[in-house]
This record gives structure tokens, sequence and C-alpha cells, in this order.
């Protein structure tokens, strides 16, 4: 039974097929520079050496007809027709208020995909493309979309509500929705499997961390609070991204930059965070780097990284009471140590106490906690894929 998962951005398509009868992926790839000079599938069959398919591609629609031939050709392929996959599984950014799960793709979804482009406007509408083009390609194989907000979902109004007037919240829908979702959600699971606990009776409290980062209190396997906000802009500071910074600054710039609204949103979303701080680089490698041959602004950067990483951790282990669990995922989270280790420092109040010798490993997974008295710390690889391809099987079976 394998299932197909695919991620769309503006210009790129990752994806991944995966069997699951064992849960092994079968292949995957990427496409870079879709509608853009120099385009390029990057597709990998287990087993099979890596083969680069350089052609034009003037659409998602092209994009996804090289990765099909791909994965039905002969020689490098990893099926032998189309009627091999079961389902097709989306990646969407954004599905609002009105999904609380991921959904089987119909007409009624499409228009939801469409009202919350507003919402999300860099993300849902490649998001929206990859789906069309499936469609249009695969018109008899069922699709599910499997949404990053749909997770946070079950946060109470009181940890979604903005402290503005209640009459934009009713008009426009402005609250916090959170995402990441998907990975916070793989992540908790695993968490509670590695430990051989009940998800149900956990508090875990989840950090995703790569050029995009987010922290996530699960209680009983539910999220109850996230950083991320209305936006990915919220919450901690970022590769690019500000996050949480007094809102008076943006008006105080635009006044005294002549900024446009453009011009501002670029500054927040693509010229802040760790880049801003350290003016080296967005890539958290290349500040360790040069913070460790004495670079001051690139140390401040990952020290700022980290603190707001720890403010968070120490609000939501209030909120949870209790923390049974923390965990570290994604680029980052997976593979520095050095971050890791800044971030535990001085948490010992709260009981997370990290063990520097267990701490020296890299994308794999991990207790890296001191002892058994102390609240296990975990380092979970992120499986996101994996995560829409069960919730598109299970969608698909009823």
């Amino acid at each position: 039974m394998n299932v197909l998962v695919i991620n769309c951005g503006s210009s790129s398509l990752k994806y991944q097929l995966i069997d699951m009868t064992n849960e092994e992926v079968r292949a995957k790839g990427l496409v870079e520079r879709i509608g853009i000079e120099g385009s390029r599938v990057k597709h990998t069959t287990v087993g099979k050496e890596q083969v680069v398919i350089e052609e034009p591609m003037k659409d998602h629609r092209r994009a996804l007809e090289l990765v099909l031939n791909a994965l039905v050709n002969p020689e490098y392929g990893a099926i032998k027709s189309m009627d091999d996959i079961y389902a097709v599984g989306h990646r969407v950014v954004h599905g609002g208020e009105e999904f609380a799960n991921s959904a089987i793709i119909d007409e009624r979804v499409m228009e939801a995909l469409n009202a919350c482009i507003e919402l999300a406007p860099l993300h849902n509408p490649p998001n929206i493309m990859g789906i069309e083009a499936c469609k249009e390609l695969m018109p008899n194989t069922p699709m599910v979309a499997v949404f990053d907000t749909a997770f946070h979902q079950t946060i109470p109004p009181e940890n979604y509500i903005y402290p503005l007037p209640y009459e934009y919240y009713e008009k426009y829908r402005i609250r916090k929705y959170g995402f990441h979702g998907t990975s916070h959600k793989y992540v908790s699971q695993r968490a509670a499997e590695i430990l051989g606990k009940p998800i149900e009776e956990l508090n875990i409290i989840t950090c995703h961390l790569g050029n995009g980062s987010s922290v996530c209190a699960v209680k009983g396997g539910k999220s109850i609070a996230t950083s991320m906000g209305f936006t990915p802009l919220e919450g901690l500071a970022m590769g690019t991204r500000c996050g949480d910074i007094d809102p008076a600054i943006i008006l105080f710039l635009m006044e005294k930059e002549k900024l446009s609204f453009d011009e501002v949103n670029t500054l927040l979303n693509k010229k802040s965070g760790v880049l801003g701080i350290s003016g080296i680089s967005s890539d958290f490698r290349d500040l360790e780097e040069e913070a460790e041959k004495g670079n001051e602004r690139a140390l401040l950067a990952l020290k700022v990284f980290c603190n707001r990483v720890k403010e968070y951790i120490g609000a939501y282990s209030a909120l949870l009471c209790n923390v049974d669990a923390l965990v570290f995922t994604a680029g980052i989270g997976e593979n520095s140590p050095t971050v890791r280790e800044h971030i535990c420092e001085g948490l010992d109040c709260i009981n997370i106490k990290l063990d520097r010798e267990l701490n020296k490993i890299r994308g794999k997974e991990a207790i890296v906690s001191r002892d058994l008295t102390s609240v296990p710390v975990l380092v979970i690889p992120t499986n996101e894929e994996l995560m829409i391809a069960r919730d598109t099987v299970e969608l698909v079976k009823k």
C-alpha cells in the first residue's frame, strides 16, 4: 500500500513514496527551481543511485509529471505503474478554524483552502497548486490534505485569543493558530512510545527547532499552547524571523526609516532573527563556527535564540504544572548538541538536567537527560511525511 506524500513550496516540491505495510520509504526526491531557469528533479529510489533530471518546468503540473515519470521509470523507479499508488497525502500549511483534523480533498475542502490564502499568502497558494496538479494527473486517486494548523485546534480560547477588540476575531478570525503541528504531533507520540507510557497520561513540551522554530505544550496528546501565532512570525527568534517583539517597534521603524508595508514585512520575516543579530548567517552551523572563533554577535544571536526557547519551556512547564518529557526535533533540535545544552542550562529548577556525554549525538533518537530522577530529555528526528501518510491511509480506508 504505497502513499505518495507531497509538500509543495512556491518554487520547490518535496516528495516521498512510503510503503504503509511496513512504513518504509521506497523513494524520495526534491524538485527545485520550478518556473525558474535551471529547474531539476533529484530522485532517489531506495537501493539505487540518485538521478538528477534537468528539464524546464514552467509550473507545478510539469514538476509532478516528472516526479511521477521518475517513480515508474523501469531503470530508477520504485513502482511499475501509477496504479501502485494507493493515495496521495498533501501537506497544507493553513486550514484555519475549519479543520481540526486531516481531510479527504473534495470541493468543500478546496473552497476552504482558498479562503485561507489571506491567512497564509506565501504557503497556501503553492500547496493548492500541488493539489490541483495532482488531481489533474491522478483523477481517480484519493487525496488527503494534512494541515500544519490542525493539531493546534485543541488549544483553549484563553490560549489562542489575542487581547485585541473581540470584533476583529469575529470579523477576521485573528487568533493564534500555531504551525509545525504535524511535527509536534509525531514527536510527542513517538516520545510516549519510547518512554513506554500512554500519551494520554503525559505532559510533554516539544521543541521544533529549525530555520522556522516553535515550542508546543502537549497535554494528554493534545496541543494546549504553542509559540507561533496568527502567522509563523510570532514566538521564538528564528533564522530570519524576529519572533516576539514589542509591536510599537514596527510603528517606530516605519516612521523613522520611512518603510512601506512590504518593506516592513520583508524586514521582520527575512532580515531579522539570528541573521539580523549576527549579520552573518541564518544557518546555525555558521553561527556556532563563528562563535567559537570569538565573534561576539554570532554568540549573542545564539544566546538570544536559546534564551527564547528556555522562556517558553519555563512558561509551558507552569501551564502544564508538571513535565513528563522535553523533546528536541527538526534541523537544529536534532543536530546541535551545543544549542540543546545552552537551552537546558539553568533548568535544574524544573528538574531538566542534560547529560553532556549522552547529548553528543546528531540526527538520531536518544534520551540525553542526566538520570532517571530528572525529566526525560529526548532527541527525536521528526517525520512529518510518515505522519501525513498515516493520516492519509486512515482517512482513505474509512
